[in-house]
């Protein structure tokens, strides 16, 4: 693709790295373009990339006494009969059983096999192979793990082994205190060696230790988690001190001993989180670099830079941090082979101590941490050993929310390699399978494979994830698709192109020149006009080019180039009283000039009859104080104004919506019951008293958002999609365009709930004679799309779970979002567009509202571009690739004074200015599309403008001939008669 290479021109490769380059981090990205830089990357990783899963062993080992095991810490921790801080309610105890895969072997196995994994990351469990901590080994514990990597062996699966991941021997913490006695680095290096010596020769990634942070911090500072020591910060790192000098023995140990022979790497599995400013600022950046040093430069600069702990760590913590001699600090340096990161749920807004985020935020951006790693640590390999989120406790199959997590960090990842430079080799999806979850124990989930943890089998069932993980390893990535790929062509002639605003400006007051006072200019002293007192001049008559307000909106929307502007009426204006007792006659003509004005600069109206707002739901006062809608009246009232309306404005106006946009979501159904017989009311009597005289086209317009299965290999979630689609838009839809009765899926959905929870929905129903008035009462199909939802069946967010129709709302982080968090999909309306054809039959389609907010800065607009860009050439893959039988499309909205934030114009100090977005559409508007050079050209006749006052000569074309041919024939008679007068005068001459 072209946009990495552009990327790595204009902002560079990072160049070596050093401590302290990484705070260039922030300015970096905040300089990215927009909105490209946020856009799905379709591309795969580079060949050989490595695939894997994980587990730890404590998660999901169980077996706690099985086979010699000694005790950890997180054994002792866990049979406390306090249940500790943050834990999960009573259920199963830690660790004890979890997911038994001590007893699952080939279970396990077969899991990774079924996923196609390159990689397998487990833990031994140091007590399970030394169950005092030292010698002597545990025959059955080593045996088990020689079962294990045999069977990965056998299956083709790379071991990425840990050697200690938090579960320290008991033993060694009664004897000698754990990580806060100097005593524990030469203890972990004897456990390292027996570990290199019986498994070495099949493993070639080995990681020392996990997080090193969360045990030193937590472990022995806090006393959060085991072995619950609350040392406070002096003990905390000093245990850190401890863990580096161990995993520096031990990689030495390998280095000198084991690798000449095995042939592997060793490395230590950092974890880190990441911040963002609060503002950009200078001193903001420093706050968050000294964030990232206080935890992962706490272990990383030693390590990787120098042997000693970052500078800001150690002006700031003066005494608290121990010292490094200059022996200590060579011996460490340099001590791994690959950049090991753990990123995710473990600690990213969990284990973080917030003191440590120093007043910034806290983010889950892994693409810009992998940036900074690069950047602050000399380029290393990284090896991403540990990374996903999390689902409900309660989460079985469908897990939704964790495939949307997955994707972002992955293709966060992809996005590192392709468009920053940065060399990641590996990437390893947390867990294989659902696990105790340490401090939260199992309220959550994070595994591919659901385990039942009170079955007594703990069979390894697949969830969503596991298909999305196994094809995307098939892929080995997101590669371009064909559906992903924008198409060149051009729409067909006569094709609507429009724009809209809900409700037009309205100013009724009179150009000044209609003013009939005599004025004197005093020119000597005041400088004004001075009225003369009883002198005026006489009247003219009012011209609709007299208003102003119309003038100015004619001339934006002809600087546009649209073919249709839409707005719709206010009821409770024109009839106040809900009647035709009282007629705001100012503002019909209002709406009479600005319909004909529209036609003079040859655009058409299309006017709405009714539009809900808030107040009201624009109904007249008297209509919705009684009911609104629930009220038959209402009905009839709205038949009325419909009449008076046809009569008033049918001569200007062709194109007629009868109600724009009513929004099911506040809809009682006795309301929306009584609404459709009033849409179709009004259309027979426009089909029956106006079409003719008038030859105008009349539907309804529906709000019809696309919705998307969440887990697209869930049948469950596909009915979910499936239910929002009949309750959103078939509810209003398929009694007019399909069967004239609503659809059968809201009533058996209705009956069900009502007869197992107990509800009381009533769907009325209607007469056979109700039923034939409904069904075909449409001339065309008129929808506003906005954006997609994506839905599930299992509840994870209280928040976003609808009971009543027993919906998940999900979010795809992946997804562009306004900044009223509006997604931007533009598939979805294609999606849409071929489902009402699939529905409805090959029905003329106009999508009559399309559009997005922004936050009114420049950069914003970007989006608006972007959006109108990308929906409209889905548009256009509906009308060309699926024939849809699409007339029209209109951007929603005209102006940001009517629609603040959506408009194509923004309003400022009284003045419109033209965004970006507009002149990109002008230009989509002046190309019918985007032809491209093997586009076929459109030859298109001319139109004929309307003109309403041919109305009367058309209508009385014989008429119009008689009178021509005595016309004619007079003049022809009076040539004659003077003719042959002149003649006769010169005879007798």
């Amino acid at each position: 693709p072209l946009l990495p290479v552009l990327l790595l021109l204009l902002l560079g490769r990072p160049g070596r790295g050093a401590p302290g380059q990484g705070a260039g981090t922030w300015s970096r990205f905040a300089r990215l373009p927009y909105p490209q830089d946020q856009l799905f990357l379709h591309d795969t990783f580079p060949d050989g990339f490595l695939w894997g899963a994980g587990s730890a062993a404590y998660q999901t080992e169980g077996g706690w006494r099985q086979g010699g095991k000694g005790a950890s810490v997180w054994d002792a921790f866990s049979h406390r009969p306090a249940t500790p801080p943050g834990a999960a309610p009573p259920g199963p105890v830690g660790g004890d059983v979890a997911s038994d895969s001590y007893n699952n072997v080939f279970r396990d196995v077969e899991g990774l096999r079924r996923l196609g994994v390159s990689h397998y990351r487990f833990s031994l469990s140091w007590s399970r192979l030394l169950p005092n901590g030292t010698a002597p080994a545990n025959p059955a514990g080593l045996a088990h793990y020689r079962r294990l990597l045999l069977r990965l062996r056998e299956v083709g699966v790379e071991p990425v082994v840990t050697l200690y991941h938090w579960d320290l021997p008991q033993a060694l913490q009664d004897a000698f205190g754990g990580w806060a006695s100097p005593v524990l680095p030469q203890l972990f290096h004897d456990y390292a060696e027996l570990c290199f010596r019986h498994f070495g020769g099949q493993v070639r990634y080995w990681l020392t230790m996990d997080n090193p942070y969360v045990v030193a911090w937590h472990g022995y500072g806090t006393g959060r988690l085991p072995p619950g020591v609350q040392g406070g910060p002096r003990l905390g790192y000093l245990a850190a001190h401890h863990l580096l000098q161990a995993h520096a023995k031990v990689w030495h140990l390998y280095n000198d001993h084991f690798r000449p022979t095995q042939r592997g790497k060793v490395s230590i599995a950092l974890s880190s989180h990441w911040i963002k400013p609060q503002r950009m600022s200078e001193k903001n950046i420093k706050e968050c670099q000294k964030s990232l040093d206080f935890v992962l430069g706490w272990f990383a600069k030693p390590i990787f830079i120098d042997g000693d702990y970052p500078e800001s760590m150690k002006s700031n913590l003066s005494s608290l941090l121990p010292e490094f001699s200059e022996v200590e600090k060579k011996y460490i340096k340099g001590t791994a082979d690959f950049f090991a990161l753990s990123f995710g749920a473990t600690l990213s807004f969990q284990l973080l101590d917030s003191h440590m985020k120093f007043q910034q935020l806290e983010s889950i951006s892994l693409r810009q941490l992998l940036y900074w790693i690069n950047s602050e640590y000399n380029n290393p390999q990284i090896f991403i050993v540990e990374n996903s989120w999390f689902v409900s406790g309660t989460t079985k199959r469908d897990d939704a929310k964790y495939i949307y997590y997955l994707k972002k960090f992955i293709m966060e990842t992809l996005k590192a390699i392709r468009y920053d430079g940065v060399n990641v080799f590996g990437y390893t999806v947390w867990s294989l399978l659902d696990g105790f979850e340490w401090h939260r124990g199992y309220s959550i989930r994070r595994g591919l494979f659901y385990v039942d943890f009170q079955s007594h089998d703990k069979k390894l069932v697949p969830k969503s994830s596991v298909l999305f993980y196994q094809k995307l390893i098939e892929k080995n990535g997101f590669p371009p698709l064909p559906e992903n790929q924008p198409v060149e062509g051009i729409f067909p002639c006569g094709f609507a192109w429009g724009i809209v605003d809900n409700y037009i400006q309205v100013d009724t007051t009179p150009a000044q020149f209609l003013d009939s006072s005599v004025y004197v200019w005093d020119v000597h002293q005041t400088k004004k006009l001075i009225k003369v007192d009883g002198v005026y001049t006489s009247k003219r008559r009012h011209h609709c080019v007299d208003f102003a307000a119309i003038r100015l909106q004619t001339s934006l929307l002809q600087e546009m180039h649209v073919t249709h502007f839409h707005f719709s009426l206010k009821w409770s204006l024109i009839l106040p009283l809900g009647n035709l007792s009282l007629i705001n006659h100012t503002l019909v003509h209002y709406y009479q000039c600005f319909a004909s004005e529209l036609l003079r600069v040859n655009i058409t109206p299309v006017v709405a009859l009714w539009q809900p707002m808030v107040e009201n739901q624009e109904l007249p006062v008297s209509l919705a104080k009684y009911g609104a809608w629930e009220n038959t009246e209402t009905v009839q009232a709205f038949v009325e104004y419909a009449r008076f309306c046809f009569t008033s404005l049918g001569d200007h106006v062709k194109f007629w919506i009868t109600m724009n946009e009513p929004s099911v979501k506040n809809l009682t159904y006795t309301a929306g019951h009584n609404l459709l017989k009033a849409h179709a009311q009004v259309w027979h009597l426009y089909d029956k008293k106006f079409r003719r005289s008038q030859k105008g086209k009349i539907s309804i317009a529906l709000q019809a958002d696309w919705v998307e299965p969440a887990c697209p290999f869930s049948r469950n979630d596909q009915e979910v999609a499936d239910r929002i689609l009949e309750f959103d838009i078939g509810w209003l839809a398929e009694p007019i365009f399909g069967n004239g009765d609503y659809p059968e899926v809201m009533r058996a959905w209705l009956h069900r709930i009502n007869s197992v929870d107990l509800y009381n929905f009533h769907l009325p129903y209607f007469s056979e004679d109700e039923k034939k008035l409904i069904q075909g009462s449409f001339d065309f199909f008129a929808l506003s799309h906005y954006t997609t939802t994506l839905v599930g069946s299992e509840k994870e967010d209280a928040v976003k779970y609808d009971h009543y129709l027993e919906v998940q709302m999900i979010n795809d982080i992946t997804w562009l979002h306004s900044p009223s968090r509006a997604a931007v999909v533009p598939w979805g309306l294609r999606k849409l567009l071929m489902w009402v054809k699939s529905k409805y039959g090959n029905v003329p389609i106009y999508v009559m509202a399309n559009g997005i907010d922004d936050d009114q800065n420049i950069v914003h607009d970007k989006l608006r571009v972007y959006y109108i860009q990308n929906y409209i050439n889905e548009a256009l893959k509906a009308y060309t690739l699926d024939n849809v039988n699409l007339q029209g499309y209109f951007v929603y909205s005209f102006n940001d004074k009517t629609a603040p934030k959506y408009g194509l114009y923004s309003y400022i100090a009284n003045q419109y200015e033209p965004k970006p977005s507009m002149k990109h559409y002008r230009e989509i508007i002046d190309n019918n599309g985007f032809p491209g050079p093997k586009t076929p050209e459109l030859l298109c006749p001319e139109e004929v403008v309307s003109c309403p006052e041919c109305h009367f000569f058309r209508t009385r074309k014989s008429l119009l001939a008689f009178i021509s041919f005595i016309f004619v024939a007079f003049i022809v008679t009076i040539f004659f008669i003077t003719y042959y007068s002149k003649r006769v005068e010169r005879r007798y001459k």
